[in-house]
């Protein structure tokens, strides 16, 4: 059975930088594109970043307006491990943070698109 556990939330002040980390198992991890979501309370769960399957050239990674140039997302097939790097955080960067694993490389920025998730990881900004 396909398993994703997050690892790495906290609480930090605004500025700083978090790092977490997603280890999968049960599932053909090279096989999937990797995504983080998050979730803020009150607010729909959104797209953070994606990174595509490794290839000759390395990965593809995409990222949501809100945390480009601030966060980078990295896999690591020989691990099974996804992991997200998040500096310069900002108090609207706190939320539940979450890993997720699909096939469709089309969709994504989708939650839908996703066939497993991880339970969660707070990540909590002071400000």
């Amino acid at each position: 059975q396909a398993q994703l556990l997050e690892s790495g939330g906290g609480l930090v002040q605004a500025g700083g930088s978090l790092r977490l980390s997603c280890a999968a198992s049960g599932l053909s991890f090279s096989r999937y594109f990797m995504g983080w979501f998050r979730q803020a309370p009150g607010k729909e769960r959104e797209f953070v970043t994606a990174i595509s399957r490794s290839g000759r050239s390395g990965s593809s990674m995409f990222y949501a307006d809100s945390v480009k140039g601030r966060f980078t997302i990295s896999r690591d097939d020989a691990k099974n491990t996804v992991d997200l790097q998040m500096n310069s955080l900002k108090p609207e960067d706190a939320a539940v943070y979450y890993c997720a694993a699909t096939t469709q490389a089309l969709r994504l920025r989708v939650s839908s698109a996703y066939d497993y998730w991880g339970q969660g990881t707070q990540v909590t900004i002071s400000s």
